[in-house]
């Protein structure tokens, strides 16, 4: 199974503290594990959400855009990976695991990726057209 594995935004990183050499070393070791596990198909850090834009649809026939920063810091996601993991009890145990050698982190977010199959209204064509789709583009994951 595949999940996306989310850093929530804290105060500290809202603000634009960058991390130390030390976690970013770690953080790099930690990745290079996960890589040599099979487990890291994508990973990244985000900037701050005053660097960000919202499109906000709400049920209006043209949505807005809405500029950062954002409220909510805590609900505000910072960095994240895509893990492929055998269950969610493996996804938690590698969580545990996160550098956070500046104390930096404030939670961290675990949720399954959405695969082809668990959509009910998924018809043969448009199955076809999204397997298609990720050839096009190198594949995204599990079909």
């Amino acid at each position: 199974m595949r999940v996306m594995v989310m850093i929530k935004g804290t105060d500290a990183i809202e603000a634009g503290v960058q991390p130390s050499e030390a976690l970013l070393r770690d953080m790099t070791a930690f990745n290079e594990e996960l890589a040599a596990a099979g487990m890291m198909l994508a990973g990244e850090g985000l900037h701050p959400s005053s660097k960000g834009r919202r499109v906000v649809f709400g049920g209006r026939d043209t949505p807005i855009v809405v500029d950062g920063p954002f409220a909510e810091t805590k609900e505000l996601i910072a960095g994240f990976w895509i893990w492929q993991v055998k269950d969610m009890d493996e996804a938690v145990a590698w969580a545990r695991r996160i550098p956070d050698t500046d104390k930096l982190h404030g939670e961290v977010e675990i949720r399954p990726i959405l695969s082809m199959e668990d959509f009910d209204a998924l018809t043969p064509d448009v199955a076809a057209r999204e397997e298609a789709l990720r050839q096009q583009t190198g594949g995204y994951g599990e079909a």
